[in-house]
């Protein structure tokens, strides 16, 4: 994979801002010509720099009210638990986010829910019927302090 440099690095950052930005628009931010900032973007595609484009959406307005982090350890730690653990949860629509973790417990999971009621069937239903499942710990967020998803490049 090719190293990129500066004007790739301005393309990213104007993409995370602004996916829909058009080609001509975004070769003026970063001072190119639309023809090379468009073969830019597609080697930044094909190089899986850029993963691909989506809408952001307003959980609020889609009734979406509560936003839980949720810490699960699991029975056993064998590869087996994981896999079976981490096939399932790609099955949930209701888990936003889900990554091993080193610490104290092995999963910690994101979800977002219309309420608590909400959350607790999704906690009795969904959750604690994953595969491996011994114990779960529950973190409601009071307030979300930063949640753009922007990286730094």
């Amino acid at each position: 994979m090719a190293e990129i440099d500066r004007i790739d690095r301005k393309i990213l950052k104007c993409l995370q801002e602004d996916g829909r930005i058009a080609t001509v628009d975004l070769a003026e931010k970063v001072g190119l010509s639309p023809t090379s900032t468009s073969e830019r973007m597609k080697r930044l595609q094909r190089e899986g720099y850029i993963a691909g484009f989506g809408a952001r959406l307003d959980p609020h307005r889609l009734g979406l009210e509560l936003l839980v982090f949720v810490e699960v350890s699991l029975d056993k730690t064998t590869p087996d638990v994981f896999e079976k653990f981490a096939a399932a949860v790609r099955r949930a629509p209701e888990v936003l986010e889900c990554h091993m973790v080193a610490g104290g417990f092995d999963y910690l999971v994101k979800t977002r829910v219309a309420d608590m009621a909400a959350y607790r069937r999704f906690l009795g239903e969904i959750l604690l019927a994953l595969p491996g499942v011994k114990e779960t710990r529950t973190y409601a967020v009071m307030e979300e302090v930063k949640s753009d998803g922007i990286l730094p490049v």
